[in-house]
């Protein structure tokens, strides 16, 4: 049975990776207007940097991922977020690629947030911490770059968040990216989705334990507010095929409803099962920051209300993946960045997976989906010159 360790209030728990400190000299501003100096980025790396610093891949965590994408998770026991994606022989192979995870600005793993120390109060930072965007955690992304030596990645890729940040860096970084690979993403986000992220962040807030965002300095938890925003959230990563075939209308551990509200039928209990543990390695003013940046993420508005705008003579080599039982990020939305880039002639690729697994294919076995990024991934190390697969140890 696994052992859940709870995250710790307020304090960096004793987690592999590294955790660096960056702004001491030059503060980091964020669009908001503040700026944050001294401030720590937890990251996690795989695999082994060539000579030439050449073969980097940095994976961007979705919502509620983080820095370690692969291996047993400290706190949970889990497999990585894309377990199935990276490692040797995988389609991301951390025998030819330097694979770097990085815990987002806003983040509960180490990087700087809500539930960190504000060195102003000596308490957690709660509601003071200031507002963060898509574009914010990639300019944080970049410091961490530089302290590796890295100057160009050979690819950022993402699904969901992740896929925002992957076209946010392209955006925003084109000279020092050689490949990006959105993946079931937007180039902003849909009224749809900011009606669900609020839907999340209410029911955290109505949880009498948030305490107005002070829950950590009083010694209290919004877990049953929490729970529920993560249950909301995860019917949407999913398809109604999927909900289907997985749990139908079976009843939960009896033969007959109990005409009651316990949970009578199996998705009713696994929905519940998700919140519970999701509530042990997040935080829940985390959640709300997150979701936020996500909202405000537009990368046409930024750019004049023209998306080409975004790409003009870029140097970047795309491809994107969508799915088509998504419909949270749905595949049109993939489709309009792909006519953006084909408007200012860029290199792109595009693929839509068939698949049934709803948005969170992206995390999960698909045979097609995997050679579709390892083919483009192959293709694209061929033309940096990349060496040939290193022998496995």
């Amino acid at each position: 049975m696994t052992t859940l360790h709870r995250l710790p209030a307020g304090a960096w728990p004793d987690l592999p990776g590294q955790r660096v400190v960056f702004g001491a000299d030059a503060p980091l501003r964020l669009d908001c207007g503040a700026e944050l100096g001294s401030f720590p980025i937890a990251f996690q790396t795989y695999g082994t940097l060539n000579k030439e610093r050449s073969n980097a891949i940095l994976a961007c965590h979705a919502l509620t991922g983080d820095q370690f994408v692969t291996g047993p998770h400290p706190l949970t026991g889990r497999s990585g977020w894309w377990q199935s994606l990276v490692g040797p022989g995988l389609p991301i192979d951390t025998r030819r690629y330097f694979v770097i995870g990085i815990n987002v600005l806003g983040g509960c793993m180490g990087t700087i947030g809500p539930r960190e120390i504000n060195p102003a109060s000596g308490k957690p930072w709660g509601l003071d911490f200031p507002m963060i965007t898509v574009a914010d955690m990639v300019r944080a992304q970049a410091l961490v770059l530089d302290y590796l030596g890295i100057e160009q990645l050979f690819c950022v890729t993402g699904g969901s968040m992740g896929g925002m940040q992957a076209l946010q860096w392209a955006a925003s970084y084109p000279a020092r990216v050689f490949a990006s690979v959105p993946i079931a993403a937007s180039a902003k986000h849909s009224a749809q989705n900011i009606a669900f992220h609020e839907v999340g962040r209410q029911a955290i807030m109505a949880d009498p334990e948030w305490c107005g965002g002070d829950y950590l300095a009083q010694g209290r938890n919004p877990s049953r507010g929490l729970s529920v925003a993560r249950m909301a959230a995860h019917i949407t990563y999913l398809s109604e095929a999927a909900l289907h075939r997985k749990f139908g209308r079976t009843l939960q551990d009896r033969d007959r409803v109990t005409y009651g509200f316990d949970a009578d039928f199996q998705v009713e209990s696994y929905l519940r099962h998700q919140g519970s543990i999701f509530v042990d390695r997040f935080d829940a003013n985390s959640y709300l920051y997150i979701t936020r940046a996500m909202d405000y993420f537009d990368l046409v508005a930024e750019h004049g209300g023209v998306l080409a705008n975004a790409f003009r003579d870029t140097p970047v080599r795309f491809c994107l993946v969508s799915f088509t039982s998504d419909w949270l990020f749905p595949t049109a939305e993939s489709r309009a960045i792909v006519r953006a880039l084909n408007a200012v002639a860029a290199n792109v690729s595009f693929v839509e997976i068939p698949s049934d697994k709803g948005h969170d294919a992206f995390l999960l076995e698909e045979p097609e989906f995997f050679a579709t990024l390892g083919g483009f991934l192959d293709g694209c190390a061929e033309h940096r010159g990349l060496a040939p697969l290193s022998e496995p140890a």
